[in-house]
């Protein structure tokens, strides 16, 4: 398969949130803009890396979960950012080899990894789309080469939705992806608050929006709760990604973060 073509230029002046987010995991694919903006948020909100991490384990429950109970075998992750550890392919195809999954993702950098992302099982199928949230019918389009849009898959949009600012348009956007989905669909979704410690999340969103291009904001609960209505949301409902499901071990030592989301059914 031949890499994609990018219309989106590589600026590495500019920092940008996959970049950042692949620092704060601990990640070599970033440049000095990333980590600086990366460092002064880190000083500001220590515990922006922490959310980092407990996004990814919520990451990998989820699939897990919908791959071995819910029987998913097609993702569509969209705001995918940089491969790390536990990518959404290796989790799904670990319980499932079949299992296909779409990547979508708008940083050039990514797209000169889509060969590590492409990288699956034989027997199921991994694929990667150059777009951006706010273009709901490329991805559709373009997903729909590798994922059957008659059958389930999964919606993933992990630490995605806060750079679409206006909630109605937000809520329009994944609103048009879930109603292409065929019922038996899920949605995953999860994003920052600022329920938890309110200063530092709130200065986080100010030196962001100070520094990169691409703007983010904080939600409430309440309103990310906003992103699953119509649907069948999963216990335990719209909660810190720390306290959805989590593993045995982890019982007793959780705390929540400012990090929070849920799954839900398309019925």
């Amino acid at each position: 398969m031949t890499t994609p073509s990018s219309p989106h230029p590589l600026d590495t002046s500019v920092p940008h949130s996959a970049r950042v987010w692949n620092y704060w995991l601990g990640g070599k694919d970033n440049y000095p803009a990333d980590r600086a903006v990366g460092d002064q948020i880190r000083d500001a909100n220590p515990m922006i890396a922490e959310i980092a991490v407990a996004q990814r384990a919520f990451l990998v429950r989820t699939v897990r979960h919908l791959v071995t109970e819910a029987g998913v075998d097609q993702f569509l992750d969209v705001g995918t950012g940089l491969p790390t550890a536990n990518n959404t392919h290796e989790v799904a195809q670990a319980h499932d080899p079949a299992a296909r999954i779409v990547y979508v993702d708008h940083d050039p950098l990514v797209l000169t990894h889509a060969r590590a992302l492409l990288t699956g099982s034989p027997e199921g199928a991994t694929d990667y789309v150059d777009a951006d949230l706010h273009e709901p019918e490329r991805i559709l389009r373009e997903a729909a080469k590798t994922l059957d849009l008659s059958r389930p898959i999964a919606l993933l949009l992990l630490g995605v939705t806060a750079h679409v600012v206006e909630d109605e348009e937000a809520y329009a956007v994944v609103r048009r992806l879930v109603d292409a989905l065929p019922s038996g669909s899920y949605l995953v979704l999860c994003d920052d608050t600022n329920v938890i410690a309110p200063a530092e999340m709130d200065e986080m969103i100010r030196q962001w929006n100070e520094a990169g291009e691409n703007p983010r904001v904080n939600r409430t609960p309440e309103r990310i709760a906003g992103f699953f209505d119509g649907l069948e949301l999963l216990e335990p409902g719209v909660v810190s990604v720390t306290e959805w499901r989590p593993e045995p071990a982890e019982v007793g030592t959780v705390r929540p973060l400012d990090d929070f989301g849920g799954v839900a059914r398309k019925g």
